[in-house]
């Protein structure tokens, strides 16, 4: 996945977001960056900020990054009833304006389909529910080539600052939807390597022993009695396998923006009221994307993902700790 920011010197730069009683939302006013969260905690941007079109931004700055330095990505990719290929949110070209990756904008209502401009970010919502403040904001997607039409709402919790609540709605035009993955897509930069299961690890290297391609081994899938139960809701996390993975030797030729800094975590997700058919899956990659450079210290997983059948609006959790307390 590249990193390169796209810049336009014919415009103004997008103001910095506003911090205010704990939140970070974009600046009133244009134009913007577009990114919300915790003033401390996790944080979501989108294009242009840096990384490809058509995937949310996690930043982790907790976690000893500077301000730019993504943690992962997440990219939506829909299922129609019936089929089985996914459409996939980076990796699709426009169909508004040819470029490639899914356009993506922000809402605090999301009735009104009309793209916005990048740079002009809605503020997000917030509300208190059962005591608990919350900022919410709807992230719309273009219409997919296999005619899904969807949104996923970003809530975060005042009491929880490391996580967000992740919930995919098709839209009045969209195809019937089998599933609406919503796939964490950037487990090589934190070489996440080990998958804690309810009573196993598992491990990459163990997946795929002798996987040296440059694109990605086949996908690994563990159903719901492997998975972590705990007050009707199910968890799945995964780790690094390195103590220190900021002091790592990386091959000649390996992009800067891998190399790990800050501090070690965990990424996991949670689902509560789980479907009897809800998995876990992820896959591998030996080499760091769109490069022929080996990923230190072996295969590590790309994408790490729940999958089960879509329920409009379900919500999935997605939290980043540290892991070294």
């Amino acid at each position: 996945m590249s990193r390169d920011r796209e810049s336009n010197d014919d415009r103004m730069q997008p103001g910095e977001p506003e911090v205010a009683g704990g939140w970070l939302r974009p600046a009133g006013g244009t134009p913007a960056e577009p990114r919300w969260g915790h003033s401390d905690g996790l944080q979501v941007g989108l294009h242009p900020l840096g990384g490809p079109r058509g995937l949310l931004r996690l930043y982790t700055p907790y976690l000893d990054h500077h301000r730019d330095r993504l943690v992962n990505f997440i990219a939506v990719e829909p299922v129609p009833a019936g089929a089985d290929e996914r459409g996939y949110s980076e990796l699709e070209a426009s169909r508004l304006d040819g470029e490639p990756g899914l356009r993506f904008w922000s809402a605090d209502d999301p009735s009104d389909p009309t793209p916005r401009p990048a740079d002009e970010p809605a503020r997000g919502m917030i509300e208190v529910v059962d005591g608990i403040e919350r900022l919410r904001v709807w992230i719309l997607v273009e219409p997919f080539a296999n005619g899904a039409d969807v949104a996923v709402s970003v809530t975060f919790r005042a009491d929880r600052p490391h996580e967000i609540e992740l919930a995919a709605h098709a839209g009045e035009t969209s195809v019937p939807l089998g599933q609406c993955v919503l796939t964490a897509t950037m487990g090589n930069w934190a070489r996440l390597r080990r998958l804690h299961l309810a009573e196993r690890t598992v491990v990459a290297g163990e997946l795929w022993p002798s996987y040296r391609d440059a694109h990605f081994a086949d996908h690994a899938r563990f159903g719901l009695p492997e998975l972590t139960a705990a007050d009707g809701a199910v968890t799945v996390s995964a780790t690094p396998d390195e103590a220190a993975p900021h002091e790592a030797e990386y091959a000649p030729g390996t992009s800067e923006h891998w190399h790990y800094v800050g501090r070690r975590a965990v990424q996991t997700w949670r689902a509560a009221d789980p479907h009897p058919e809800l998995a876990v899956q992820v896959n591998g990659r030996y080499t760091y994307w769109m490069s022929a450079a080996p990923i230190p210290g072996g295969i590590a997983f790309e994408n790490f993902e729940l999958v089960e059948p879509f329920r409009q609006g379900r919500p999935l959790t997605f939290a980043i700790e540290p892991l070294d307390v």
